[in-house]
């Protein structure tokens, strides 16, 4: 039924609180787990009408060294969690992509063709979601595909 599911995270506790609904689905329908997590381009980039029109070279290369850096940890931590995975029978593998999250959750799930994206939501509603935005709630608008959305509370 779920043979393919991709978790995003974020590093955080409240994202990883989603793991132990994923190792069950995991082990109960055999599925393989695609972990993901998405690094967001700097604010320069995203609008650069806002800044300068013109992005410096330093900048640029700034940037790219502390992307690779990133890279570099979020690489150790995704198979951190991987390897507790794979402990436990259970086939995965590792995305790192750079973008707007909520699109890039969206294209790596449509490019890996995943049956199901599990996810943990902070829980904000009202006012704090209209500032503060939803990952969850921007990818269950936008997604073709069955969401798990666990909230996760207190963490």
């Amino acid at each position: 039924m779920y043979q393919t599911l991709l978790v995003p995270l974020d590093g955080s506790p409240r994202a990883e609180s989603i793991l132990p609904h994923v190792e069950n689905l995991a082990m109960r329908f055999k599925s393989k787990v695609f972990f993901l997590q998405v690094v967001g381009p700097p604010l320069q980039f995203v609008n650069p009408s806002l800044y300068e029109t013109t992005i410096q070279t330093d900048v640029i290369h700034e940037y790219l060294m502390d992307f690779k850096q990133k890279k570099e940890e979020i690489a150790a931590y995704l198979a951190g969690i991987q390897e507790v995975f794979q402990k436990k029978g259970i086939d995965t593998g590792i995305f790192i992509e750079q973008g707007a999250v909520v699109e890039t959750i969206i294209s790596v799930a449509q490019r890996e063709n995943v049956d199901m994206i599990a996810i943990a939501s902070h829980g904000r509603s009202g006012l704090s979601r209209v500032f503060y935005g939803s990952v969850a709630a921007g990818i269950m608008q936008k997604i073709d595909r069955p969401i798990l959305i666990v909230r996760a509370r207190n963490i």
